[in-house]
């Protein structure tokens, strides 16, 4: 069975969020709490998975500017935006990505993201895997 993108069903979660451009921390928080709901989700529709990542970019895109002036997103800082915000430890990508010293490169920024890697962590954390290229 090949699951299909309802528009419909993701105009629905729209209208209920209305997703815009972060400027504050109240709005921040807001986007935060909807990223959590759906991050525990197990179940996630592809429609919830759209939302969850723009939100995802929405929230980066406040942090950076708010919280780290002049540093760019990066497929690293992707990779430690989700590990914190779902409490992953580098031993839960012992396996994913490779083994425990590769999985200490990557998440300590010494080893680059490669296309395998970037696949295996958007299947392992629910998003499209070019957050990570």
């Amino acid at each position: 069975m090949t699951l299909t993108f309802n528009p419909d069903k993701y105009k629905e979660l729209l209208i209920n969020y209305q997703p815009k451009i972060i400027r504050n921390e109240e709005e921040n928080e807001k986007a935060l709490a909807v990223v959590e709901e759906l991050m525990h989700r197990s179940n996630r529709t592809l429609e919830e998975n759209e939302l969850y990542e723009l939100l995802i970019i929405l929230i980066e895109k406040f942090e950076q500017k708010h919280y780290s002036p002049g540093q760019a997103s990066t497929p690293h800082s992707m990779l430690l935006f989700l590990m914190e915000q779902k409490e992953i430890k580098q031993s839960d990508l012992v396996g994913v990505i490779g083994s425990k010293k590769i999985v200490s490169e990557v998440v300590n920024g010494k080893r680059e993201i490669s296309k395998v890697k970037a696949k295996a962590l958007g299947d392992f954390f629910q998003v499209d895997f070019s957050l990570f290229t």
